[in-house]
Parts: structure tokens; C-alpha cells; sequence
């Protein structure tokens, strides 16, 4: 069951194919500063027909730009600045530790660690089944 589908997901975030990265989310809980998300990869995403050929794998970087996305949602929902976008300003601790591949399913999981007026940090988890594929410390922050 989804609480928030692709339709309603382009309604809050500015990404387009083939940058979008989120299907659907599953989980949010503004009070309580939390998120899930998903994003179910084929073979027919961009970046599987040059990273790599013959062994198609999700690129890090593109596995941090899904978490950094299911942020964006719930820090438009919950921070009053619905209609502004969080910019993605920085990565820290950031670590992968199993391939993501065609087929896969990835759930994105973020807290919020600390929250201002202009700037943001979460902890982002994402999961392939029950293994943990990547994590990271995320931070964003609004223009004036």
C-alpha cells in the first residue's frame, strides 16, 4: 500500500526522466521525522547500459541521488516550505556494501538527524531485501 505514488511524488519533487529515482513511498511520518521509499530497477534504467556492460550495477552516486530524493519529500512535507526544493548540499560517511542490479527492489529509508530553518541532515539506508546496499549522511539546504 502506498501513501504517496509516482503521480502525487512529481507533484512535490523537480526531477524528470530518466533523472527520477523514486516510485513510490510507503512510509512517512513527519512527526516522527522518517521516510521509506522505493525505486524498482530494470535493465532498461540509463545508467545500467554503461555502468557496467556485461555486469549492469546501480552507480553509488545514483543510489545516494534516490535517498537524497525520498529526503526531498519529507522535508517538503514536514518543514512548512512546500513548493521549495531541497538542495542537496553535501555527503559525509558515506558507504556501499552490495551490488544493486537489474531487478532489484531498493528501499530507502531516512531519518532526520537535525533539522533548522535553512538546512537539514538525515541518515539515509538503502536496502535490497533485508540487506543493507548503502548508507550515508546527507545534508541539504533552502535558498534565501
Amino acid at each position: 500500500m502506498s501513501v504517496m505514488d509516482v503521480n502525487e511524488i512529481l507533484g512535490i519533487l523537480p526531477h524528470r526522466y530518466p533523472f527520477m529515482l523514486v516510485d513510490r513511498i510507503v512510509e512517512m511520518d513527519p512527526e516522527q521525522q522518517r521516510i521509506v521509499g522505493y525505486k524498482n530497477l530494470t535493465f532498461n534504467e540509463p545508467f545500467f547500459q554503461g555502468h557496467f556492460p556485461g555486469e549492469p550495477i546501480m552507480p553509488g552516486v545514483m543510489q545516494l541521488e534516490a535517498m537524497a530524493q525520498v529526503s526531498g519529500i519529507l522535508l517538503n512535507k514536514m518543514s512548512s516550505k512546500e513548493g521549495q526544493i531541497a538542495y542537496f548540499m553535501s555527503i559525509d560517511k558515506a558507504k556501499f556494501r552490495r551490488k544493486v542490479v537489474p531487478g532489484d527492489v531498493l528501499r530507502m529509508e531516512i531519518q532526520v538527524t537535525r533539522m533548522r530553518s535553512r538546512m537539514a541532515v538525515v541518515e539515509g539506508k538503502a536496502y535490497v531485501g533485508d540487506d543493507l546496499a548503502s548508507q550515508a549522511e546527507l545534508m541539504f539546504g533552502y535558498g534565501a
